[in-house]
């Protein structure tokens, strides 16, 4: 089973801590869409034989675009694609624009049957902070007005370890999560990129800065709340109710083959990974040329293993080294040897990291990667 992505790189407004690419200009809404289909028109050999178990649309804000617009995409994809074996179709949201009952039931007769809510936080200090357009009212009405017009499988994003969030605020953020009866939610360490909005005002003192002790605090909070609260940690960021995880995101972290459609959207297909130009004009004009502009590479077998070792070690079924070899198991087991023995535990093949150990999972995956010269594959 595969997947496939689309990316729908416009918002209404930036918020100021994102770097995903994006336009919060709509001008070029329709000649994005139009390049949409020439892309998926040139692409649609690459997941063969392969049937599409997952869709998922991301941005960006994907729910800035209307019923019409989904219609030409669907139209599009069905030409090269069966959807017979599809589990899941989702479309990320914004709480403002969920609100209209009417778009909801077109999102549902398109076979859409999973959202995932921006929320970020419940508390409109935070919104704020964030330079969200939404506030703690719109989410409210949003998951409601979901719900009520039949959507059960819907996630919502939240963001930890913003200034402005206090601990007591962050436990309430995710006991009213709870209470809404959503059965999955992903939460994000608040990250200062550079050349954000967020990352000028902070070096301006015009914001308060975001602190690593802040963030790791609210992380314990966060593993601990989750858990009380009846959600399984299966990722280090996303968390379920049993049996609800996110297909499409767990496809990516096990492996699976997917296709990215839309600028500075990525694809894999096992053995090479590629990534669309992350430029609207550039990526629409390639495509009104009949080409593509992108960029691909060949994976080696070291970086095959260190991909699968980075994701892995990031769900709680861990990295499984069964089929890699004595001699690279021995090279993983003499890394472990310079990495605190409180952080992971290793049971028979299958090397999988502590509650305490998911503070450090980026650093524990880098100690681990192969060398080229450690792997010597077919």
């Amino acid at each position: 089973m595969a997947g496939i992505y689309i990316h729908v790189p416009f918002c209404r407004r930036a918020c100021n801590y994102c770097n995903f690419y994006f336009s919060t200009s709509l001008g070029n809404k329709e000649r994005f869409l139009r390049a949409l289909c020439k892309e998926i028109a040139l692409t649609s050999d690459y997941l063969n034989p392969q049937p599409v178990e997952t869709l998922y649309a991301g941005g960006g804000t994907p729910s800035l675009l209307t019923i019409g617009d989904w219609k030409i995409i669907l139209d599009a994809l069905h030409r090269y694609y069966s959807f017979n074996y599809l589990k899941e179709f989702t479309v990320e949201a914004n709480p403002d624009d969920l609100q209209d009952a009417e778009y909801l039931r077109g999102l549902q007769e398109l076979g859409v049957n999973r959202l995932s809510i921006g929320v970020q936080s419940f508390f409109d200090d935070d919104l704020r902070y964030m330079q969200r357009v939404h506030t703690a009212d719109d989410t409210l009405r949003a998951v409601k007005s979901a719900q009520d017009a039949g959507f059960t499988n819907i996630s919502l994003d939240l963001i930890y370890g913003v200034p402005t969030l206090s601990h007591d605020r962050w436990v309430k953020n995710l006991e009213l999560t709870a209470a809404l009866q959503v059965p999955h939610f992903s939460a994000y360490c608040l990250t200062v990129e550079p050349k954000t909005t967020l990352e000028n005002k902070i070096r301006k003192k015009i914001l308060p800065p975001a602190t690593e002790e802040h963030a790791a605090e609210q992380l314990d909070i966060l593993m601990r709340e989750a858990t009380n609260l009846g959600y399984e940690q299966y990722e280090i960021s996303n968390f379920a109710r049993e049996g609800r995880y996110s297909l499409h995101n767990s496809a990516y972290w096990s492996g699976k083959k997917y296709l990215g459609l839309g600028p500075s959207a990525h694809s894999f297909n096992g053995t090479t990974r590629s990534w669309n130009v992350r430029n609207n004009i550039a990526y629409i004009t390639a495509l009104e040329e009949g080409r593509r502009d992108y960029e691909e590479e060949v994976l080696s077998p070291a970086q095959r293993i260190n991909e699968t070792i980075m994701t892995g070690l990031r769900t709680a079924q861990g990295v499984n080294t069964a089929a890699w070899g004595n001699e690279i198991k021995q090279t993983i087991h003499r890394y472990l040897q310079q990495i605190n023995p409180e952080y992971y535990t290793l049971h028979g093949d299958v090397l999988t990291l502590t509650r305490s150990g998911k503070f450090f999972a980026d650093r524990i995956a880098a100690a681990l990667f192969l060398e080229e010269s450690d792997v010597s594959l077919p």
